[in-house]
This record gives structure tokens, sequence and C-alpha cells, in this order.
């Protein structure tokens, strides 16, 4: 009969209380923490998301709308949040890969604060403005901006609409005043009274307002047209050449979430994502992609991206605040 290290004995035995938690997770309810405010695309998927696992536990998914400072408020929040897996970042590029190039300081890591989960999903961004403004292309938008330089505005309520402008301004060579929102809902409100000119704005928050006849839509920012509206050409294709700016939403746990846990969160939103639920109830709509990962992949993903957002922020001339 074979004896094993008191070592390695030990350590098994402290793997069983991990698995049974693990097993036994959620065993009551969680909650889905957002950085940007109700309706906008992060609150959407959350929402579609916390539905199905809700289905699936029987454990009710709470929807927490912490807006804000670029995401701050809610990072924190969740980093400081206990790591048992119950308080969960669904997030975008904006806190996970643009914030750490945008600011000098953030309130929190996010790498070493928080636990990949998964990847949620991906997609491209749609150039609006008011029907009133002169601009009916792309092309007219930008001839309007070169123009008359710093006449016209354009709003942002995350990294990915900021960084879609700004990145407009460079490829174009054209030059536009940028007003910041806490959300993009917010400033679709503003875009929609005549407040601002001009925003690149998810498709969830959008496109109802292209459809509704509210806003003009001008081109998406993606490579290929969107399903959604195949009469809206690219920005590339509509005379910027080579221009692409995306999105993606994914999850995190706070740091030291037990691995364990952090697999079976893995599970259920992967498995939410892919259901037919939430592809009617999210993903097609919104013309977003189903794009999911392990834990490990998503944080090989994230640095990548996070050095993506680098180069453009430092091409695009932007200074930390």
């Amino acid at each position: 009969m074979k004896r094993f290290p008191l070592t390695m004995l030990t350590a098994a035995l402290a793997v069983v209380p991990l698995l049974a938690q693990a097993q036994a997770f959620p065993e009551k309810p969680i909650t889905f923490v957002v950085p940007f405010a109700a309706g906008t695309a992060t609150d959407q998927i959350a929402r579609a998301l916390g539905t199905q696992i809700t289905a699936e536990t029987k454990q009710a998914v709470v929807i927490d709308n912490k807006a804000g400072a670029s995401g701050f408020i809610a990072s924190q929040s969740v980093a400081k949040a206990p790591a048992d897996g119950y308080t969960v970042l669904i997030t975008t590029n904006t806190t996970h890969a643009a914030n750490e190039h945008l600011f000098k300081k953030l309130p929190y890591d996010p790498v070493k604060d928080f636990s990949p989960v998964a990847a949620l999903g991906k997609g491209g961004q749609i150039m609006v403005v008011n029907p009133t403004f002169p601009a009916k292309s792309v092309a007219e938008f930008i001839a309007l901006a070169k123009k008359e330089p710093g006449k016209y505005s354009f709003g942002s309520g995350s990294s990915s609409s900021r960084m879609a402008g700004e990145l407009l301004q460079q490829m174009a060579d054209i030059k536009l005043l940028h007003v910041p929102y806490k959300s993009n809902t917010l400033a679709v409100t503003d875009l929609l009274g005549g407040q601002i000119n001009m925003m690149i704005t998810d498709t969830a928050t959008g496109l109802p307002q292209v459809k509704a006849g509210k806003l003009r839509a001008l081109g998406f920012s993606s490579s290929t047209r969107s399903t959604l509206a195949p009469d809206v050409p690219t920005i590339a294709e509509a005379g910027v050449k080579g221009y692409e700016m995306g999105y993606w939403f994914s999850a995190y746990a706070p740091a030291k979430t037990p691995p364990a846990v952090v697999k079976r969160l893995n599970e259920l939103l992967v498995k939410a994502a892919k259901s037919e639920a939430a592809k009617t109830a999210f993903y097609e709509p919104t013309g977003t992609e189903v794009f999911t990962s392990s834990p490990e992949e998503l944080a090989k993903f994230q640095a990548g991206e996070s050095q993506k957002w680098g180069r453009i922020v430092k091409a695009a001339g932007i200074e930390a605040e």
C-alpha cells in the first residue's frame, strides 16, 4: 500500500471544501455590477445573461448600475467586494483596456484586482447625427469639419465611443470638440436635442433611434456592414480608408476568487451567452457577436487589447488626464 507525503494529503484535503463550494454555487443571489447606466448595451447584455442564469440556477441575478467616472466607481466596488463569486463586474474594454492609457491614476488595477471570468461578446459602433444636421454622409461630415475646424462636436459616454471619435479625427485629419458624458444614453439624449453634433455609439444605443427616424446613420465603425442595417456603409468604405474600431464585453470577479468558483461562473455565463434566449433578447437585436472564452483566454485577450488601445491613444495624441 502506497503512502502519500503528508503535504500532498493536506493539499488534497484542502481542495475538497473548494470543490464542494463550487458545486453548490450559487446558493444566494448574484450581483452583476454594470459600469454604465440602464439602457446601455452593457446593461442590456447583463440583464439578458442574468435572466438565463436565474433560469438555470433558480437564484436571482441583481443588476447594479454604478455609472460614471469612466467605470471607476463600478470597477473599484467590485475590486473591493468579497472574493466569493457573488459580485461580478459585467464590463467592456473601457475599464479593462482603455482607462489605463487615458488616465494617469486609476483607483483600481485592471489586472491585479480581478479574476478574469469570461469574454461575452463583441461588435462595432454606429456613427450618428441629428436629422437636422446638414451632412448626409461621412464624406459630407468630414468636409464640413475641415471647412470649420473645432466648430462641430462629438459626444461620448464610454472609452470605446470616445476613441472612435478620436480615431476619426486622426484618420480624417479633422478637429472636433469632444463632449464627455457619464453614459452613451445621456449623450444620445443631447444629440437628439441638438446640443452636440455627432457621436459614434454602440448599436444597442444608437440603432433604435435611427430606425425610429430620430437620428441619421452615417456609417459603421466595424470592418463590415451590420446585418441590422446593411444599407449603411462602413466608415472605411464611406471615405476613411482603414478605419475600424470595435468594443467587447467581459466578466470579472474580484481577485483571489476561488478558481473552482470562477470556473463555475464561466460555465454559467458561457452557457447563457450561447442560449437561444440571449441570442433573441440581446445579440441579434444589437448586432453583437457571441464571443466567449475561458478565464485564461480572457486574460490573454485583455493583455493584447490593452496594448492595442495604448497604441491608439498614443497615435491620437491624447494625454492622460
